[in-house]
C-alpha cells in the first residue's frame, strides 16, 4: 500500500452548481465530516490530481477551497468530541 497522508479540505464556493460538482469530485477521494469539510488520506499522486481538478473547477475570484496537510504526530494530538478521530479505511483486495 502507498503512504498516504491526511488532508483536511474545506471550501466556500460561491455557485450552487460548482459547489456540487466539488462535493462530487471530493467524494471520490475522502470522507465528508461536516459541512463543506472532508477528510482526505491521499498519496501524493492522488493529491496533485485533485488539486489540478479543484483548480480546473473553481472560479478562483469568487471561491476559496484550502487544502491542509496533517502529519501523523499531528493527528494523534487531534481531539475529536461527538464523532471518531479521522482514519483511513482498510480496504482488503481477494
Amino acid at each position: 500500500m502507498a503512504d498516504t497522508t491526511l488532508y483536511l479540505i474545506a471550501y466556500d464556493i460561491a455557485s450552487n452548481r460548482r459547489r456540487t460538482k466539488l462535493h462530487k469530485l471530493l467524494c471520490g477521494f475522502g470522507k465528508w465530516t461536516q459541512y463543506s469539510f472532508f477528510e482526505c488520506f491521499l498519496t501524493e499522486k492522488e493529491r496533485i490530481l485533485l488539486s489540478h481538478r479543484i483548480e480546473q473547477l473553481i472560479d478562483a475570484k469568487q471561491d476559496n477551497v484550502r487544502i491542509y496537510h496533517v502529519c501523523s504526530p499531528c493527528q494523534e494530538k487531534a481531539d475529536t468530541y461527538g464523532s471518531i478521530r479521522p482514519k483511513e479505511d482498510t480496504i482488503y483486495l481477494l
